[in-house]
């Protein structure tokens, strides 16, 4: 798991239409909020991105950007992009070269079962991508409008 003030690894990381992004793709003037999520299409998951997106306006206001990461693939992510509206990058990461290294992949009980899986985890970075906030463990509802407060919006 990052801590605040640990970099994040580089990446090259296809989103929802194919196009390959690197972390200077995805900044806003600040920098990035980046959230991993389990799984395209699933409740949770779903209220998460719709939150972000309605918050989206906001996020890039404050100078920031916002992408989402998850092991689903650029088909998955294309189709929960258009069913939803989505207008920020969702990237794959089917191999989790990303998503461990930031803490997004680790133990969890699911339907009575413990096993290792994607993990909801948002991390605030800068320009740089130097982390500034971890968030661990996310519950999806008013994710969202917290990681705004944090921020200094609303």
């Amino acid at each position: 798991m990052l801590e605040p003030g640990d970099k994040i690894p580089a990446f090259d990381l296809p989103d929802q239409s194919g196009q390959a992004r690197k972390l200077k793709d995805l900044v806003g003037k600040k920098g990035l909020v980046l959230y991993i999520y389990p799984r395209d299409n699933t409740s949770g998951c779903t209220q998460e991105a719709r939150e972000f997106q309605e918050n989206l306006e906001h996020f890039e206001k404050m100078g920031y950007g916002v992408a989402g990461l998850s092991k689903d693939s650029v088909r998955s992510h294309a189709g929960f992009a258009e069913k939803h509206g989505l207008e920020f990058p969702l990237l794959s990461d089917p191999e989790r070269t990303l998503i461990e290294p930031l803490g997004g992949w680790a133990e969890r009980k699911m339907a009575g079962r413990t096993g290792m899986g994607v993990v909801r985890t948002t991390l605030v970075l800068d320009k740089s991508g130097k982390t500034l906030k971890v968030y661990p463990k996310v519950r999806a509802k008013s994710h969202a409008a917290k990681v705004l407060v944090d921020l200094g919006e609303k």
